[in-house]
């Protein structure tokens, strides 16, 4: 290869080298949806703060200068907002929750015999209010892990892994997660600009002259996008055999059955012994189906993300924290569902804080270049 040639070429070798180097989004989606579900199992609030710092960590060592990386921040807000919120509805509407340390007594409104069970004001006690905090906490911290994988994980980049029977469904779902990222980008970028011309920003001024432009800029990106979708052809397909269609629904939907009677089969005493098989055969089945469904939507793949040893690294980092904090939940639910009645100082259990800590693996990955 002449030295011209390798010039010509060396931008997209290094492209390739990149490319290649980079973790698959479906790696990072599995991350935190595992840290999710790990959340999903605790209401300690200390093993919920290491699991919402641990992705907190991930995302400062790897995110990238994309919009949607920059709407983390918006989903630690909305965690922090629900947390509110959730204390809030148990100060105003009560709680079941018995207890004998009275913060502060509301005035109490009256209500009609058919409201029976619903209070409005009244009694606040600590032992709700702490309930509620963690019961806010816990959806927090699967908000935050939502937000870390919308970070990490490029949804353009994770709709050309979905197969091809699913990309329509991907492709809405790649446009409504990216709705927020662009909104974030957008509002930050007209109060910089208000900022500079010496506008008010805050307020409800502020917020009116921010948000109009916001809606138009939304509209127009809509517009755009519809048409760039029906450029491209979207929402066509192949013709294919009527045997192979009907084969596909009875595929999947036969292995949807299959995947619910196994995951029900597992939940009870009593289907033990043939919830696993069931469940087994049903994935088999679904992915089949959605194997035979691809046929209708012909798409190349232009540079595919590999699925290498850091997106194994990655996805079994999330896995073995949900794996161990399900088995800790059943082992020692009290370490992990600290109670409030009597009202006592959470604990931090040292087997199940030390599983959080492997979600910190991908920390120390190579960060990928953009």
């Amino acid at each position: 290869m002449s030295p011209r040639e390798r010039r010509r070429t060396g931008g997209y070798a290094v492209a390739d080298a990149r490319h290649r180097g980079a973790t698959h989004p479906g790696a990072w989606w599995l991350w935190a949806i595992s840290l999710g579900t790990a959340a999903t199992r605790t209401t300690n609030p200390l093993l919920l703060g290491l699991l919402m710092a641990a992705s907190g960590y991930v995302v400062a060592t790897h995110r990238s200068p994309t919009p949607w990386a920059r709407s983390y921040g918006a989903f630690v807000r909305l965690a922090l907002a629900v947390v509110l919120v959730r204390v809030l509805f148990a100060v105003a509407l009560g709680s079941p929750i018995p207890g004998s340390h009275t913060l502060v007594t509301l005035p109490e409104v009256p209500l009609p015999h058919w409201a029976q069970g619903i209070r409005l004001g009244g009694r606040v006690t600590a032992e709700a209010v702490v309930f509620a905090g963690y019961d806010g906490l816990k959806l927090a911290t699967l908000l935050i892990c939502v937000g870390a994988a919308n970070a990490l994980a490029g949804p353009t980049r994770l709709l050309k892994s979905l197969p091809g029977a699913l990309y329509e469904t991907g492709v809405a779902v790649v446009v409504a997660l990216t709705f927020a990222p662009h909104l974030v980008a957008d509002v930050r970028r007209l109060r910089a600009a208000r900022r500079l011309r010496g506008r008010p920003d805050r307020g409800v001024r502020g917020l009116l002259q921010v948000g109009l432009p916001v809606l138009e800029g939304a509209l127009e990106r809509s517009v755009a996008l519809a048409a760039a979708m029906e450029s491209r052809g979207y929402g066509r397909t192949a013709e294919v055999p009527a045997r192979v269609r009907r084969t596909t629904t009875a595929l999947t939907l036969g292995g949807l059955l299959g995947v619910c009677a196994g995951t029900y089969g597992l939940l009870t005493a009593e289907g033990g012994a043939y919830g696993l098989p069931l469940l087994l055969a049903g994935a088999a089945a679904a992915l089949a189906g959605l194997r035979l469904g691809g046929r209708r939507s012909p798409r190349t793949r232009y540079r595919p993300d590999p699925w290498g040893p850091r997106a194994w690294l990655v996805a079994g980092s999330g896995a073995a924290v949900a794996a161990l904090l399900t088995l800790a939940s059943v082992r020692d639910p009290q370490a992990l569902h600290p109670g409030v009645v009597p009202l006592v100082a959470p604990g931090l259990p040292l087997g199940p804080a030390a599983a959080v800590l492997l979600a910190l693996l991908p920390a120390f990955v190579p960060r990928e270049h953009p």
